[in-house]
């Protein structure tokens, strides 16, 4: 029979998980707020944080991934009923619900960040992404659901814009001008390309045995924010530009005035000390490797 996924969110990630699932063969359903067409996937309009509303959508599939992206400065008050809300259809339907998750809940760490260590943020935003997967591991624990977190860190690749601390600045580089960004460009950093995402996402879809814990998505060795857009800038045929940093004490200033530098500020960690994923367990267990670097740089050119 063909496998049924329900996709929640239509983003970089949830398009590309869409992407290789309908290019398999799987049926898949897309759900998001505005009925967002994503090629070869059924689109349903639907407000996900409507548990009733979503089950209709999930029964009978095999899994839900919750690749919802809300708005960064609404965590606090978005994730809790959306996150419930999947958590209750999938205990309701059998699904397995895989969650694309974030490094977020392990919170400033000194070393590289492994599956296996302690959520431990102290941020609003670290703390409600870790409280997501307690409850879904939790309900995972006593057997009311099937339960997987995919973590990975910033995304690279195709089609995340804006949304990424290096994708956003590739515009204005590829117009020969310095860019300017958060915190310290020279220290070592993990890059996510979003097709290894939804590759993980996938492959643990498929072995539902290996739920009830966070897999960390296969990434490549460390790059610094500016060896990151250098290399992008190779890749398009451009010369590197400088990255300009705002430091720490600039963002926490423009937080008193600006919104959003206020939400950076809170994980400001993350770009001013080494930000390290080890992949490891995940690519000998899944038997994957991150999508090869220079072909990494020439998707986020695309952005």
């Amino acid at each position: 029979m063909q496998d049924h996924h329900v996709i929640v969110g239509a983003g970089a990630v949830g398009r590309e998980v869409a992407a290789q699932l309908v290019e398999r063969g799987s049926r898949v359903t897309v759900v998001t707020r505005r009925g967002t067409a994503v090629p070869g996937a059924t689109a349903v309009a639907a407000d996900a944080s409507d548990a009733a509303v979503l089950l209709t959508a999930v029964d009978g599939a095999d899994a839900l991934h919750n690749c919802a992206n809300p708005s960064y400065t609404t965590w606090t008050t978005v994730w809790p009923p959306l996150a419930g809300s999947m958590l209750a259809a999938t205990e309701k339907s059998g699904a397995l619900l895989v969650i694309t998750g974030n490094l977020y809940p392990y919170g400033p760490v000194d070393a590289s960040m492994t599956e296996g260590m302690p959520d431990a943020a102290t941020d609003p935003k670290g703390k409600v992404r870790g409280r997501m997967w307690a409850e879904a591991l939790a309900a995972h624990q006593a057997g009311r659901v099937r339960a997987v977190e995919v973590r990975g860190s910033d995304y690279v690749g195709k089609d995340v814009g804006a949304n990424g601390v290096l994708t956003r600045l590739v515009p204005t580089a590829l117009r020969g001008r310095p860019v300017w960004t958060l915190g310290r460009a020279d220290l070592p950093h993990s890059w996510t390309d979003v097709r290894d995402v939804a590759r993980t996402q996938i492959a643990l879809s498929d072995r539902p045995e290996l739920a009830g814990r966070v897999w960390h998505v296969p990434s490549n060795p460390p790059r610094s924010q500016q060896e990151a857009l250098d290399d992008v800038m190779a890749a398009a045929g451009r010369r590197s530009v400088p990255v300009r940093t705002v430091p720490d004490i600039g963002v926490r200033a423009m937080g008193r005035f600006v919104p959003m530098m206020r939400e950076l500020a809170e994980t400001n960690y993350q770009r001013t000390r080494p930000y390290l994923l080890d992949s490891s367990d995940a690519e000998r267990t899944l038997g994957l490797a991150p999508t090869p670097w220079d072909e990494v740089c020439r998707r986020t050119v695309t952005n």
